[in-house]
């Protein structure tokens, strides 16, 4: 385990293996750990992977501000640099989504030879007139209004919505919706709120247009958190040198429920 400073605030860092980089970004609320079943793999294939909590979750430091997509955007760029790494992948997972283009608009790929895009936020979750399949804006101020004022009862049901869980479908272990509850519930709250508040508010459209390294884009096109037609469809279109893979039946957390295509489309998109 590794602690990177940036601006005085401390990032946990797991970087494991060796050989080419691969960093992975977590989605929101959750952390680092998300990732287990990936790092593990891709450790066994002969790749050096850094999994690390974005600030304010996990065991990362959690400073009153700083969770614009600029300034997490910062935070990858310094570890980059800390860990001096050269040429590495990038995967956003959700909310990771976002720190990917957001650094790769704002620093350039110089480090980052490919990415890949999972379930990702990319462009944009809400909906506008131009964008008539993103989440309407009234679903999104109750998503901010829960976190506000009963922040545990709306994560709790949540981490179902995340893998379209239901009684009568238990498409992962209730074990599982524990242990991701164990983790959100932790992170702190004012984190919790104001990184919902930056991939709500952010629209990555004119950013995609601009991506100049290969690109594999993954999506659930069950996906109820963010909808494929707003993310993954638009994605594709939007960046210029992608590769698209839709799961079929997949809902948001497909790293968990689709774990072995996953891996093995990384893997295999890591050696092309």
């Amino acid at each position: 385990m590794k602690k990177v400073k940036d601006k005085n605030t401390e990032l946990h860092v797991m970087d494991y293996g060796s050989g080419p980089a691969v960093i992975l970004m977590h989605g929101w609320p959750l952390s680092s750990k998300s990732w287990e079943y990936q790092i593990t793999h891709l450790v066994n294939n002969g790749y050096r992977v850094i999994a690390y909590d974005r600030k304010g979750f996990g065991q990362s430091a959690a400073p009153w501000d700083g969770y614009s997509f600029d300034e997490l955007a910062d935070d990858l760029n310094q570890l980059i640099l800390d860990l001096k790494i050269d040429k590495c992948t990038l995967v956003g997972f959700s909310m990771g989504g976002g720190e990917v283009i957001r650094y790769l608009s704002k620093y350039g790929s110089k480090h980052v030879s490919q990415a890949v895009l999972v379930s990702s936020i990319i462009p944009l979750v809400k909906q506008h007139a131009d964008n008539p399949a993103g989440v309407p804006q009234k679903d999104l101020d109750q998503i901010l209004q829960k976190l506000k004022t009963d922040r545990l009862a709306f994560l709790k049901d949540f981490h179902q919505g995340f893998y379209n869980y239901t009684d009568k479908n238990p498409t992962v272990h209730p074990a599982q919706l524990d242990f991701d509850f164990s983790i959100s519930s932790q992170t702190a709250a004012h984190a919790t709120i104001k990184a919902a508040q930056s991939w709500i508010d952010t629209d990555f459209r004119a950013e995609c247009k601009k991506i100049d390294i290969p690109v594999l884009i993954i999506h659930g096109d069950a996906d109820q958190n963010v909808p494929i037609a707003t993310a993954g469809d638009q994605a594709h279109q939007l960046i210029k040198n992608s590769i698209y893979k839709v799961y079929k039946k997949a809902p948001h957390g497909l790293n968990i429920t689709h774990k072995d295509d996953l891996n093995k489309d990384l893997v295999e998109f890591l050696g092309s």
